[in-house]
């Protein structure tokens, strides 16, 4: 081989290493915090949507059985979709007609560091008619607050959500920081 060849393929030096690791390591620590205000934000939306879902199936399923059925909030973001009044097998297919349970989620870890408060505080469920209207009723909440714990994720930085309660049984998704009232994500 030509020598000239082999002197011109050295590689790096260490200093030019250590110059790339430097500027790798900064932008690494810039882009650290916005990556966890990132994950906290999608976990209070995957935390709201989830309860969304579960209100959206119980009204479904309400009408669907025929039958009033609830929806429990669990502790923090668990809840429980089953029906109020429970119905055995009227058809003869061995199947209970209107269960307990119909579905329930239970909260994951990573999700931990969210707030799932109802309110009315005291409030923790709310039952859906067979027309899929709301049956009101002391335990009945008007919405459900999603937010980071602020050790976690300060309030500035938190896209906090709200899932609210019409009387007529609509459930909707809206963020409680919108003041534009033209805005569709504006609670009412």
């Amino acid at each position: 081989m030509n020598g000239s060849f082999i002197k011109s393929c050295k590689g790096f030096s260490l200093v030019e290493l250590m110059i790339g690791i430097a500027i790798f390591s900064v932008v690494i620590g810039l882009g650290i915090p916005a990556y966890k205000e990132f994950i906290q934000n999608t976990l209070i939306r995957s935390t709201a949507e989830s309860i969304l879902n579960g209100l959206q199936l119980a009204k479904a399923e309400a009408v669907k059985r025929n039958a009033q059925v609830i929806f429990t909030l669990g502790t923090n973001a668990a809840w429980t979709v089953g029906c109020y009044v429970v119905v055995g097998d009227n058809n003869g297919d061995g199947k209970t007609d209107c269960p307990a349970i119909i579905q329930s989620y239970s909260k994951s870890e990573e999700s931990s560091s969210i707030t799932v408060k109802a309110t009315p505080a005291t409030a923790s469920s709310v039952i859906f008619s067979s027309l899929g209207t709301i049956v009101t009723n002391a335990n009945t909440f008007n919405y459900i607050s999603v937010d980071a714990d602020p050790d976690k994720l300060s309030s500035e930085k938190s896209n906090d959500l709200r899932i609210a309660l019409g009387s007529g049984g609509n459930v909707k998704m809206c963020d409680p920081n919108v003041t534009e009232s033209n805005d569709s994500r504006k609670c009412e």
